[in-house]
C-alpha cells in the first residue's frame, strides 16, 4: 500500500526583517511573523504527516503542497521529524503576486524523477491606461517512476474565488490546457496520471467536469472526492459553508485490477488534533491565522490523500 497526499499549508513563509512588529505586516503579508512562529508552524505541518503515518502505518510516497514560498521553507520542512532524510524536493519559483507556489515532496527511496517542469499561464488584463499581463501560480509537472510504472503528476493551486468569482474563466482555461496535456500523455495507455491540488472548486462544480466528464473520451479522470463531498466531508470552510477544494484525481488505469498500483480509498484527513475545539467552529481546520489574529494552528485546510494498493 502507498499513500499520495496533498496539503495546502496556509502561507508557509520565512520570517523577515519586520518580524516582531505587531502592528505591521511583513513582506509575507502576515502580522508579527517571527522565527519562533515559523518554526512552530514547520513542526505543526510535520506533525500532520506524523499523524497520517501513525494512522496508515506509513508516510506518503509523494506529497503535493500549496502555499509555500520558496525553496528555503521546503528545505527546512524536510529536516523536521518524521520527514527528515526521507524526501526530495521539486519546486519552481512562479510569478504569483502573493509569492506562493506549489511543490512536490517525494520519497527518494521509492520515486525516481524522470523529468519535471513548471507550466506557466499569462492572462491579458485591461488597466486604466493600457493592457497588461496577469500571472498566477504555475502548475508543477513531474514524470516519475515507481517500481517500473510511470506516473505523471500535476500539482496545482488554481486562482482563488474573489470579487464575485472573476477568476472562474481562468480556472476553466487552465484546466482545459491541462486536459490537452493529459490527452497527449495518455496516447501511451500504460502511463498513469495524478492531478492534485487546491482547485478552488468543489467536486460538483462544472469547471471540474473538464477533467472528469465522460465526454473526455476514454481519458476522463476519476474523482474519488466527489463521493466524499456528497457525504459532507470538507477540507476547508468559508464562513458557514463547507468546501472540498482540495482533491486528487486519478487516471482510469488506477482502477484496473491487473495494474500494479490500484486505487483503494480517498480521505479528507480531519484528525482531531488538526481540528478546532471551539464550540461554534468544532470540526473545522485549526488554522495558523484568523484574519490578523494568530491562532498557532496547522492550516486552514485539512490534508487529503488517496491510498493505492500495490
Amino acid at each position: 500500500m502507498e499513500i499520495f497526499a496533498f496539503y495546502n499549508v496556509e502561507n508557509l513563509f520565512l520570517p523577515d526583517s519586520n518580524a516582531g512588529h505587531k502592528s505591521e505586516k511583513t513582506k509575507s503579508g502576515l502580522f508579527n511573523w517571527d522565527f519562533r512562529k515559523y518554526q512552530y508552524k514547520l513542526n505543526k505541518i510535520a506533525h500532520a504527516f506524523r499523524l497520517i503515518g501513525e494512522q496508515h502505518q506509513q508516510l506518503p510516497f509523494m506529497i503535493g503542497l500549496a502555499e509555500i514560498s520558496g525553496d528555503h521553507v521546503l528545505k527546512d520542512l524536510i529536516q523536521t521529524e518524521p520527514l527528515q532524510g526521507k524526501y526530495g524536493i521539486l519546486h519552481y519559483k512562479s510569478l504569483d503576486e502573493r509569492n506562493v507556489d506549489v511543490a512536490l515532496l517525494y520519497d527518494h527511496s521509492k520515486i525516481e524523477i524522470l523529468e519535471s517542469e513548471p507550466i506557466t499561464f499569462f492572462f491579458e488584463e485591461s488597466g486604466l491606461d493600457e493592457k497588461y499581463y496577469d500571472t498566477t501560480r504555475d502548475i508543477l509537472f513531474a514524470k516519475v517512476k515507481f517500481e517500473g510504472e510511470i506516473i505523471n503528476v500535476f500539482v496545482l493551486h488554481l486562482p482563488s474565488k474573489r470579487e464575485k468569482d472573476v477568476n472562474k474563466p481562468k480556472r476553466s482555461y487552465i484546466l482545459q490546457e491541462l486536459k490537452n496535456r493529459i490527452e497527449k500523455i495518455q496516447e501511451n495507455a500504460d502511463e498513469k496520471v495524478i492531478v492534485c491540488g487546491d482547485f478552488n472548486e468543489n467536486p460538483d462544480d462544472e469547471v471540474l467536469e473538464i477533467l472528469s466528464d465522460k465526454t473526455f473520451q476514454k481519458n476522463a479522470l476519476e474523482n474519488p472526492f466527489a463521493d466524499l463531498f456528497f457525504n459532507k466531508k470538507y477540507s476547508t470552510f468559508h464562513y458557514k459553508s463547507g468546501l472540498l477544494f482540495d482533491q486528487i484525481l486519478l487516471s482510469g488505469n488506477f482502477y484496473h485490477q491487473e495494474d500494479q498500483l490500484q486505487f483503494e480509498m480517498a480521505e479528507v484527513f480531519n484528525h482531531p488534533q488538526l481540528t478546532l475545539k471551539s464550540r461554534n467552529l468544532s470540526g473545522r481546520p485549526f488554522r495558523t491565522f484568523a484574519g490578523t489574529r494568530y491562532l498557532g494552528g496547522y492550516s486552514d485546510h485539512f490534508p487529503v490523500l488517496v491510498k493505492l494498493k500495490n
